[in-house]
């Protein structure tokens, strides 16, 4: 798919001019203020939509083709983010709850600490 994107330079039209294909891995996934992979999806779907025409003898027309290949590139990529900001919040929730168990670890030896007679803690200090 990429490859073939590649080959021909592919071009996506949209309101804020043409793109390539790097350019598309660079919009946010959904924007209300600005031009997202969302807003881009839409556009190209509607435009499938549109240009289809059913004939069971008839070739495709070649701008077809181009616009199924955006969408599944934009489908692709939409795919990859949606599962690269996953991975993020799994990764951001167990930094958490890592910072959690080693509060209560350091809060555990405190205790063990304030447990021990004065006599063990002046041992313990000189050993330092």
């Amino acid at each position: 798919m990429f490859e073939k994107a590649t080959k021909i330079k592919l071009r996506f039209a949209t309101p804020v001019g043409l793109i390539s294909v790097e350019d598309v891995w660079d919009l946010p996934l959904k924007d209300e203020k600005r031009f997202s992979l969302d807003a881009l999806a839409r556009m190209l779907n509607k435009s499938l939509k549109e240009s289809s025409v059913e004939s069971f003898v008839d070739e495709k027309p070649q701008t077809d083709s181009v616009i199924e290949l955006q969408f599944e590139i934009t489908k692709h990529i939409i795919s990859v983010k949606l599962k690269e900001r996953e991975e993020a919040r799994l990764a951001a929730d167990r930094k958490l709850q890592k910072e959690k168990i080693m509060t209560l670890i350091s809060d555990k030896q405190d205790e063990e600490l304030k447990g021990k007679s004065l006599k063990d803690l002046e041992k313990m200090l000189k050993n330092l």
